[in-house]
């Protein structure tokens, strides 16, 4: 459902959520057309009592008396940084270490050890996290990696990590976290990889830190790279975009993967359009490049 369908639905002026700041049918189809715009993510009225819960604080913070007040600055060229914000306050973070473990499983059985003989051998890898959220997958890649290559920092072996939220991107740069996020990470990993910081916390290693670049990037933008990746994460973060949007980024994906790449998706998340034609699946929600290197 777009914008437009939003308003189609029912009256404008319609009360979706009621409260302190009623949420009107017009407010959240305002709302809905600037995160399209801004970032592909569709909302429609399902998601009325999260926008609410979600804005409604932010609104008493900054002093405004509805969401129509609301709409109105984050549309305006002095409420930028206000529009930002509201992406932020919008956008989905929820992660936790090696999430949907058989994805890494299937990294250090099946596809790492191609790619440590290639580095091995002076070789190329680069691995992208896209929608990395606060870096607890890339981290979770890069000990996948380091439990088969100890010294990869040491060689041209490196992660991107990109999220649309530079709030997020700068936590997951710190890379600390409660001691009780890494209770999924192997008993190990945690010892040689981890340090205890300001009592309860964990903070990852510098070791492990130099395998990774993390980035500000929304995906509806222009990337400003061309590949290819040997190994793509993009994991529970499509299930936000409508369907052309979807097929828009399986196929920029698969132009990015050499043939033999492979792509990691979200176990809700199923590919469509191009992309399914040009991705054999090979696993649960793991894909493979079974053609020629793409567009990109």
């Amino acid at each position: 459902m777009s914008a437009a369908d939003i308003l189609k639905s029912g009256k404008p002026g319609d009360c979706l959520v009621g409260g302190e700041y009623p949420l009107t049918r017009k407010d959240l189809a305002d709302i809905a057309g600037m995160i399209y715009s801004d970032a592909g993510i569709a909302l429609n009225e399902t998601k009325a009592s999260l926008v609410y819960s979600r804005l409604s604080k932010r609104l008493r913070q900054i002093g405004l008396r509805s969401f129509g007040d609301y709409c109105s600055l984050v549309s305006s060229s002095e409420g930028a940084d206000e529009r930002r914000e509201m992406l932020s306050f919008l956008t989905t973070n929820f992660t936790k270490f090696f999430r949907e473990n058989h994805h890494f499983e299937h990294l250090r059985k099946e596809v790492l050890p191609g790619l440590v003989t290639r580095a091995k051998t002076g070789g190329r890898v680069r691995i992208w996290s896209a929608g990395c959220s606060d870096g607890q997958e890339p981290y979770s890649i890069a000990l996948t990696v380091l439990s088969m290559l100890p010294n990869a920092a040491s060689m041209d072996v490196r992660i991107l990590a990109t999220d649309i939220d530079p709030k997020i991107i700068a936590k997951a740069k710190a890379g600390i976290y409660d001691a009780q996020a890494a209770d999924t990470v192997d008993a190990a990993m945690r010892k040689q990889w981890f340090t205890a910081v300001d009592g309860n916390k964990l903070q990852v290693n510098d070791q492990v830190k130099q395998l990774i670049t993390f980035r500000e990037l929304n995906l509806m933008a222009q990337w400003p790279f061309r590949g290819p990746f040997d190994v793509i994460f993009c994991r529970n973060v499509v299930i936000y975009f409508d369907e052309p949007t979807q097929a828009r980024i399986w196929i920029r994906y698969a132009d990015l993967l050499p043939p033999g790449g492979h792509l990691y998706i979200g176990h809700s998340e199923r590919l469509s359009g191009e992309g399914k034609d040009r991705l054999e699946n090979i696993a649960i929600t793991t894909y493979r490049n079974k053609g020629a290197l793409g567009r990109s």
